[in-house]
């Protein structure tokens, strides 16, 4: 149809209009499609978490323990299977010798907090009894209240709900006997899928541009850089991450026992270690010593200044020499992105597994944006 009959139906700003119409629909098409690609995923990782997780931890503990086999490969001249053998001997070693001196006295402060927290929530609820029976009265009347007990129970359920989708591992773990061996099982098999990766000589990246060659030049090599990136993160991240959590846990529990917090070794090395995952330990060790602290026998308000002393030192140590010190900036991420990224990931995957790799994940996602706006974005805009 000649240009001049087309003219005649649509103007200028009409075809503008359409071409941005249908613009805008297709990148609300293909952004559907990746939220859609996105949640389907995120089911498959939840649905196969038993199997994915111990491969993941299996290949980040790999791709971190990697250049001590290599070292001793190459020092002691030997091969690389008696290099990883060797490995897995002075762990095994180190740990006995950890557990044999620490082991007693955990396993007491263990079962002994177990049998502690009946006495806790006695202590607790006659605290407030006693003090405050006004506020008891008034919950009891409000509770009467059937809104306000619908309300109550609504919530209640909400909390549950929570709890059973951040740690379903957990839930599975515990639920039944055949869960208990099921997730006994699943960590029994890690240090068996570490050991083939460990004898593994290729880097994981080393053969991946042969089997992108369906991509053009350009594609091939950001797909290759942004993996490099990803892996280069969750290896300094877990590294990092573990060291830290370690160390803040052996300075929580010094702390802990210094100022004379009831089973503060096993609290502290618990609370540190949790700090695998960003602020977990902090935020559950605030909840769980601060009550402790004021209702333990010897406790009250001076405890609870000493407990928060502690805590305040230890994060300060962690914020402005740990971190800065085994991590740098290979993240680079806001505590507010650290935050949401936590619970975004945890939500979509379902479990630990996400709450686990929320910041590798957040911060490829970071560095993807970063190289689209440079590469791609500020060329057209220079266009």
């Amino acid at each position: 149809m000649p240009e001049a009959t087309v003219s005649r139906f649509l103007n200028d700003s009409q075809r503008r209009v359409i071409g941005f119409s249908l613009t805008l629909l297709a990148l609300l098409a293909a952004g559907a499609l990746l939220i859609l690609t996105f949640i389907a995923l995120a089911r498959l990782a939840g649905y196969f978490s038993g199997v994915l997780w111990p491969l993941a931890c299996a290949g980040v503990l790999a791709l971190i323990l990697r250049p001590m086999v290599e070292l001793l490969e190459v020092r002691l001249r030997i091969r690389r299977v008696f290099a990883v053998v060797m490995l897995y001997g002075v762990f095994l070693i180190m740990v006995t010798g950890a557990l044999v001196l620490i082991l007693p006295t955990l396993i007491d402060q263990l079962i002994a907090f177990i049998a502690y927290l009946p006495v806790f929530w006695q202590s607790a609820s006659d605290y407030v009894e006693h003090n405050y029976p006004g506020w008891i009265a008034l919950g009891q009347r409000q509770l009467a209240n059937p809104a306000v007990r619908q309300v109550v129970d609504n919530l209640s359920g909400e909390f549950k709900g929570v709890i059973s989708q951040a740690l379903p591992s957990l839930r599975a773990a515990g639920g039944s006997v055949l869960g208990v061996f099921a997730f006994a099982a699943q960590l029994a098999i890690i240090p068996i899928y570490l050991f083939f990766f460990l004898l593994s000589r290729s880097e994981p990246t080393r053969h991946l541009e042969q089997h992108l060659s369906f991509l053009g030049g350009s594609a091939r090599t950001d797909i290759i850089f942004l993996v490099r990136e990803f892996i280069g993160i969750v290896v300094s991240f877990f590294r990092g991450q573990l060291l830290i959590g370690l160390l803040m846990g052996v300075l929580l529990a010094i702390g802990f026992s210094v100022v004379g917090l009831k089973f503060g070794l096993f609290i502290g090395l618990t609370l540190g270690l949790l700090n695998i995952v960003p602020y977990l330990g902090t935020i559950l060790g605030l909840i769980l010593t601060l009550p402790l602290a004021f209702f333990q026998p010897e406790g009250g308000w001076h405890l609870i200044g000493l407990v928060l002393l502690v805590c305040i030192v230890v994060q300060n140590i962690e914020g402005w020499f740990l971190t800065p010190k085994i991590m740098g900036a290979r993240t680079g991420l806001h505590p507010l992105t650290i935050i949401v990224a936590i619970f975004f990931w945890g939500t979509a995957f379902d479990g630990v597994l996400g709450m686990l790799f929320a910041i590798p994940l957040t911060a490829f996602f970071v560095t993807l944006w970063r190289l689209l706006r440079h590469k791609y974005f500020n060329a057209a805009a220079a266009v």
